[in-house]
């Protein structure tokens, strides 16, 4: 790696410490409850391996409910913000393909949440993060409790808590672009003779009209505007019996409906960065809208005080229907893809640049993606503390049982426009008139998996050594209804870890660890097109500190992966599968620090925070082209893995007394590029390629209470209107969101 002296000055000062990112006020959680892959401060500074608590106030203090900047205080996990909003996120954590977060495992409250993990690994979806009471990060030790996507770590979303006395919270903000964000809840526990009761009512609330504005033409001069309208109400309930044995019993059952104007369409780079906020005319039909519905059922019992079980059954559904423009036509029939468009606007596809302008007559080709998801699942899991000889030993055990799906149907419709932008014609394709599902895409994807996992914490003085084992075995099916074809198969492996701490002192601990992860590619891409396991192999060793007024950590991690898997994503709308992107090597530094300077001081506090990543990732081996838009296509060894940065860092100060506080946040997002091609890409190849990234971001927010149950909170997102290519993806640059203002306050009682 090539580093500049600011990169090395940077360095050294952060080597000094790092940081946990847990705060002392974390609430513990219960003992039964494994609703938590982190828990609490004194868990995660004894943890064996790399992670991160970012906690209610972290996630609120700047109004954050985008995961994109609330993440940007994490060490070791990169973003691409793919529309500002943060619905889509793309997340990678030390290296691992980020490209819709298919390389993680994302669960809420400890279930998966993804809408079918196994079965279609690149589905857009994220929980909401606006609606969390905290967010944990496991980087380096979830390879053997959480799976199936062990190669990139886990990312566990905190819902809101049952409280355990009456409480109603509402927090309201209005701010630029007529965003409204609104959280509420209401919940109470109850305690009578037949146990304790709770419940809790809750609803999130997201609108905007939208930072982007579509182009006006001739024929349309007040296009649809870029807004998007989410709400999320949720229930809980729980009874906690008054009985001999230690029990719990809870309901969870959450809604989710979004409804977006959003698009897949990007810019031509020379647009992105001129006019950052403006979206196509050929845009205006795109559309997404969502509705997911989430169940479980909790049940958590304790034998004894050395023996616990928890058994959970879950239930999601997932829809979706995007109806985005997918091609663009000069005569019709000829469909281009809009990132070759984009990436020569002025040269070959100056026509077809001129139709999505509004300025030229042509062809518009508009996609309804139209997926169901389904995933479904029963997961045991037990706890078994014990001494042999001198040694004590915590068993953690567990075993899943699980089934999702994808059922594609999709179709598109051809817009005949006119050189002033406006609709001459339209030839449906659910009609038959243009192209129907067969031609579109109209097939099944299906998993059936069996995981367990094993894992047994011995101490012995000051040293831990935690090994453990996961086993997943897969059945696999894919039907394609347009062919008649279909395909069946399993995949089955076996992945071991081991990880330590070690006490020095009450205030420093060493801990490290090598796991073995793995990554399992969709049906279709396996069955169909061979596509492979993805494999790592993961090394880490680290260092903390922790007191009353610094809390530091220092992070070392080596990453060796084998058969990388290519996101689907990453290859462009053409209905090709994912493919095996060759081998590739990982490593960096990780460092952070949190220190409150005024220590003690009974009027004010001065907490600070700061971050640091240095990562080199690289492909081992070169790669041969594969297809239009695949983002590794032609990489020749020791280039970099697309959206990996080689540096980032963030940094925050707050000012707090008993009435008022202030917070200033700043995230850098270093250099990458959007493609393995790196910088040598030839001029007029798919705007894909190219540098992304390069930006600093600083969030200004601040509050007044008013008295002990209202409080006044205001603030100013990207102060200095700093605009970067933040995503090349899916079609062509786009540049982050610019300045925002918001203001308004905050209930609890």
């Amino acid at each position: 790696m090539k580093l500049s002296a600011r990169t090395l000055i940077l360095l050294n000062l952060f080597a000094a410490a790092g940081s946990t990112l847990a705060q002392e006020s974390i609430q513990s959680i219960e003992e039964l409850d494994s609703s938590s892959v982190v828990g609490n401060a004194e868990r995660l500074f004894k943890l064996a391996g790399s992670a991160a608590y970012l906690d209610e106030a972290t996630i609120r203090n700047q109004n954050y409910t985008n995961i994109n900047r609330i993440v940007a205080r994490v060490p070791g996990v990169f973003a691409r913000d793919e529309t500002g909003t943060g619905f889509f996120p793309n997340l990678s954590i030390r290296g691992a393909d980020g490209v819709r977060m298919e390389r993680t495992t994302v669960m809420e409250d400890g279930i998966l949440m993804a809408p079918s993990p196994y079965s279609a690994p690149s589905a857009y979806y994220s929980p909401k993060a606006g609606r969390m009471s905290a967010i944990e990060i496991l980087k380096g030790s979830s390879q053997v409790k959480y799976g199936p996507h062990t190669t990139g770590g886990v990312i566990n979303y905190l819902s809101t808590q049952i409280p355990e006395e009456e409480t109603f919270y509402s927090r309201f903000t209005f701010g630029s672009d007529n965003a409204i964000k609104a959280h509420t809840y209401y919940g109470d526990t109850i305690t009578t003779s037949n146990g304790d009761f709770g419940y809790l009512l809750e609803m999130f609330y997201d609108g905007s009209k939208g930072f982007r504005n579509t182009q006006s033409t001739a024929a349309v001069p007040n296009p649809k505007d870029n807004s998007h309208t989410l709400i999320e109400p949720m229930l809980k309930l729980s009874w906690a019996p008054d009985t001999a044995m230690q029990q719990k019993l809870e309901f969870k059952y959450g809604y989710s409906e979004l409804d977006a104007n959003e698009s897949y369409l990007g810019q031509s780079e020379q647009d992105a960065l001129k006019f950052p906020d403006r979206r196509y005319a050929g845009s205006r039909f795109d559309n997404i809208f969502t509705e997911h519905h989430r169940t479980s059922l909790k049940y958590n019992f304790k034998p004894s005080e050395a023996l616990s079980f928890e058994a959970i059954a879950y239930y999601n559904e997932f829809s979706r229907n995007w109806y985005k423009l997918n091609k663009v036509s000069e005569n019709s029939g000829d469909r281009t893809s809009l990132h070759s468009i984009l990436g020569d606007p002025t040269g070959r596809y100056a026509n077809q640049f001129a139709i999505l302008n509004g300025t030229r007559a042509g062809f518009l080709d508009v996609k309804a993606n139209s997926r169901d998801y389904k995933s479904y699942g029963l997961q045991f899991s037990g706890q078994y503390q014990f001494e042999t000889n001198n040694l004590e030993h915590t068993l953690s055990f567990g075993t899943r049982l699980h089934r999702d799906k994808i059922r594609r149907y999709q179709w598109a419709d051809e817009y005949a426009v006119n050189a002033n932008g406006g609709v001459t014609s339209v030839a449906y394709g659910q009609e038959g008139q243009y192209r129907g599902p067969d031609q579109e895409g109209n097939r099944l994807q299906e998993a059936k998996a069996i995981s367990a996992w094993i894992e047994n914490e011995v101490k012995f003085n000051k040293l831990t050594i935690k090994p453990g084992i996961r086993y997943e075995h897969v059945d696999l099916h894919h039907s394609d209804y347009a062919s008649g074809a279909t395909y069946d198969g399993s995949l089955n492996y076996f992945a071991p870890g081991i990880g330590f701490t070690f006490d020095i002192n009450d205030t420093n601990v060493i801990y490290g660890g090598a796991y073995k992860g793995y990554s399992t590619p969709g049906p279709r891409a396996h069955l169909r097109s061979g596509v492979d396991l993805e494999e790592s192999m993961g090394y880490e060793l680290g260092i903390r500190h922790k007191t009353e007024r610094l809390s530091s950590e220092l992070a070392l991690f080596y990453t060796d992966y084998t058969n990388m898997v290519g996101s689907e994503a990453g290859r462009g709308d053409t209905g090709a599968s994912a493919r095996n992107a060759g081998s590739a090597t990982v490593y960096g530094l990780e460092a952070s620090v949190n220190y409150d300077l005024l220590n003690n001081n009974s009027d004010f506090r001065i907490p600070l925070y700061a971050t640091a990543t240095l990562t080199s990732a690289t492909i081992d081996n070169a790669l041969t082209d594969s297809g239009e838009g695949d983002i590794y296509s032609g990489g020749q060894a020791g280039a970099r893995i697309p959206y990996i940065p080689e540096f980032q860092a963030s940094f925050g100060i707050g000012i707090e007394s008993e009435k008022w506080g202030a917070n200033l946040d700043a995230s850098y997002i270093g250099k990458s590029f959007g493609t393995a091609l790196e910088g040598s890409a030839a001029a007029g190849s798919s705007s894909r390629n190219g540098k992304v990234g390069d930006g600093f971001i600083i969030d200004l927010s601040g509050y007044y209470t008013v008295n002990n149950n209202v409080k006044i909170i205001s603030g100013l997102s990207n102060i200095f209107d700093d605009r970067y290519i933040s995503s090349r993806l899916p079609e062509g640059a786009r540049a982050n969101a610019g300045r925002s203002l918001y203001t308004g306050f905050e209930i609890k009682f």
